[in-house]
């Protein structure tokens, strides 16, 4: 089985889909390799550290997408490279296949078995292919360290000769992977951490982390079969946002990582929460990629308003720490692959009644199978 792996050629984008040790531990299976050249150029990977992993160098990109049985990648592939792809082949990648349909359906007529990884199943099983989470979690720590440059403050307490330095506050809206890896580094800071989050269930992890939960009631809530936030009426969001405001102005910087699956993620700071929040307060909209938590939040912009308060609308969070990015991302690849490596034919099993297969695989045999997409 030929496994193709072609540089990211999304702007700005510096992980990589596969770094050396996961190239060796295919090729030990019996797979062949064949890379891009310059792949891993980005994160100081050499073709020559890949060459000695056992995978071979392809100049041509057109070339090593049409010979490829399985072409592995992060991003998901421009519509018109689809076409490139050898017929019958699998394609893994992210692909956001909610917002996707002319990609998907490129993909189901080119007869491409196309796997999302985002779709992996929340299982205990899965956790070690679960890219959305290995992304999230690296995400959660880049937004504190972006916040904390900014911030004209130190995170922790100091007592000083000439006198006593408060800490800094800060607040996690969505308490996830990515919300309670940004309460861990925030703590680990010095700094006084609150978190909020829908699910009542998480408010232990919260405790556990040193923070403090906000409670608010909002009647029934909950969570997803995989994990996810549940949707809220307006009439809930609206409860959420004045019980989060105490929380809001006495905050230095506030973290939202609030996300729905397959859906426009949520406004929970709305402009007359932002015009009461003191100067100099530090916004980080993690959800600015999918429709953005905080009214007047700008992808890949830094926007202060009128009083003052900085919102920080960076995108591909994760690309900012590209080298582990890309490292747990391989992982994760890998980790899908050898769940479904036979031995014998040294090839990649498709079994259709496997949960996980039945909840990533998108497109098959010229249709789409999944069950979530077919119903958007």
């Amino acid at each position: 089985m030929i496994i193709g792996i072609p540089k990211e050629n999304y702007p700005g984008e510096r992980r990589v889909a596969f770094i050396p040790s996961s190239v060796d531990r295919l090729v030990k299976k019996g797979a062949i390799v064949a890379i891009e050249a310059g792949l891993g150029l980005s994160i100081g990977i050499s073709d020559e550290e890949y060459k000695k992993a056992g995978a071979t160098v392809e100049a041509n990109r057109s070339t090593l997408l049409s010979s490829a049985d399985m072409v592995l990648r992060l991003r998901k592939p421009p519509v018109d490279e689809v076409s490139s792809l050898k017929k019958g082949s699998i394609h893994i990648s992210f692909l956001d296949p909610f917002n996707e349909k002319a990609l998907v359906e490129a993909l189901a007529q080119n007869q491409i078995s196309a796997f999302s990884m985002e779709m992996i199943p929340r299982t205990t099983r899965a956790q070690k292919m679960d890219a959305l989470s290995s992304q999230a979690n690296l995400a959660g720590y880049v937004t504190v360290i972006l916040a904390a440059e900014r911030l004209p403050k130190i995170f922790p307490m100091l007592m000083t000769a000439a006198g006593t330095i408060a800490p800094a506050r800060v607040f996690i809206i969505g308490v996830g992977v990515a919300g309670l890896q940004a309460i861990a580094t925030a703590k680990r800071l010095g700094a006084r951490v609150e978190a909020f989050d829908t699910r009542p269930v998480v408010k232990e992890q919260v405790q556990s982390l040193g923070a403090k939960f906000v409670e608010i009631d909002l009647g029934e809530t909950g969570q997803t079969a995989q994990g996810y936030a549940k949707a809220l009426t307006p009439e809930q969001l609206e409860k959420q946002r004045q019980g989060m405001l105490k929380a809001c102005i006495q905050s230095d910087i506030i973290i939202t990582t609030a996300q729905l699956f397959g859906r426009k993620a949520p406004v929970v700071l709305n402009k007359d929460m932002i015009a009461q929040m003191k100067p100099g307060t530090i916004i980080v909209d993690m959800a600015v990629e999918s429709g953005g938590n905080v009214e007047g939040s700008k992808l890949n912009e830094e926007v202060v308003t009128a009083n003052g308060v900085r919102i920080l609308g960076m995108g591909n969070l994760p690309g900012r720490v590209a080298v582990h990015a890309s490292q747990v991302y391989s992982a994760n690849l890998h980790n899908l692959l050898e769940e479904y490596w036979d031995k014998d034919s040294k090839t990649f099993k498709i079994n259709l009644e496997d949960e996980i297969i039945k909840g990533a695989l998108i497109t098959h045999q010229g249709a789409v199978v999944n069950e979530m997409v077919k119903g958007k």
